[in-house]
């Protein structure tokens, strides 16, 4: 099953190089601490860079990819003078609907919340009482492909040899991603479906943070994973881990894996990330956010980090950001709801 999106730019074969979930590195940015509720004052250059002491919240557990997301917009805006100081903070829980919960009592109008296709997803399966309505749209970002990988000693060398062990032993293999209706969790469910697998024999393990996942896959606690490419990037590289299957419509370059089309299964899916802000924030709040965000896009800083994790840059913001959102709602609904995830 082909699930549509918006197209985006994206060159014909992607360079991919090594993305690191290990959070110290990440941390080394040298971001330096401030209170959640931010605040502003009239700094140099006009714009954007007014911004004292910005808050970004990753709604996930540190290695995965908002954490990673989060960090590098730290990384760019603080090299860039964007911004004064950036404080990141982890919110983990329940595909990233603990996190809104938090943004939807946020006050301060200095506040960036990552999200992205995986918390469409996870307010549906979760019920979640704070929606996608308790947000101020920002951007998009980035868009990223899904990859299937098992341990290096596992026997599975395909998506095949994957699919036909699920059909003989049906819930005992178990497959980790990411939180229950996210990206990860639809990818599976697509791949089921499209190789006439039941949906109730799929034994998928939520986790709230990539490196969770990663952990599980390493220790062998699971017998296959799906997240995104550059969240297992360093372990393939390393041989820890071996890739089967990429879900975006190209191959990757750097993983030695076909697609799922080109494996036999009619899938194609990407996982895009973007930035929202509180819930009823001023005109003018929300146009400096925009301002600040659009320069860190347009920055050096910003596209070295896009170009090493191995993202796809998907920029899209304001008002047709808000349109985008609106539909993706709409799509992920369906989507999930063919594959049972949700009635």
């Amino acid at each position: 099953m082909t699930v549509p999106h918006r197209a985006v730019h994206r060159p014909a074969r992607r360079r991919l190089r090594s993305a690191s979930v290990a959070v110290a590195a990440a941390v080394s940015v040298g971001l330096t601490g401030c209170s959640s509720d931010g605040g502003s004052s009239g700094g140099g250059g006009g714009g954007a860079d007014q911004i004292d002491r910005l808050a970004v919240m990753a709604p996930a557990d540190p290695g995965g990819g908002w954490d990673q997301t989060a960090r590098a917009m730290a990384a760019a805006l603080e090299s860039e003078g964007l911004v004064g100081s950036t404080r990141v903070t982890n919110v983990g829980g329940a595909g990233g609907t603990v996190g809104l919960a938090e943004l939807a009592n946020e006050r301060s109008e200095d506040f960036l919340m990552v999200m992205g296709l995986v918390m469409v997803g996870a307010v549906e399966t979760n019920q979640s009482q704070a929606t996608l309505d308790d947000v101020t749209p920002l951007a998009r970002l980035t868009t990223e492909d899904e990859i299937i990988v098992v341990p290096a000693d596992s026997p599975f060398q395909s998506v095949d040899d994957l699919v036909e062990a699920v059909r003989t032993e049906g819930r005992g293999v178990s497959i980790a991603g990411g939180s229950a209706g996210g990206t990860d969790h639809i990818a599976a469910g697509l791949l089921f479906q499209a190789a006439d697998l039941p949906v109730e024999d799929l034994n998928y393990v939520a986790f709230s943070g990539g490196g969770e996942s990663l952990a599980a896959l390493l220790g062998g606690q699971v017998d296959a994973g799906i997240s995104g490419v550059g969240e297992y990037a360093q372990q393939i590289e390393a041989g820890e881990l071996r890739a089967l299957a990429v879900t975006g419509a190209e191959p990757v370059e750097g993983i030695d894996a076909p697609t799922l089309t080109e494996a036999g299964y009619d899938v194609e899916l990407t996982n895009w990330r973007g930035v929202v802000g509180p819930p009823g924030i001023s005109d003018e709040a929300r146009e400096r956010l925009l301002a600040l965000v659009a320069q860190m896009q347009e920055s050096e800083a910003w596209q070295a980090e896009v170009e090493e994790r191995g993202w796809s840059d998907a920029y899209l913001a304001g008002d047709e950001f808000e349109a985008f959102l609106a539909e993706e709602r709409q799509r992920v609904r369906g989507v999930l709801e063919d594959i049972g995830l949700v009635q």
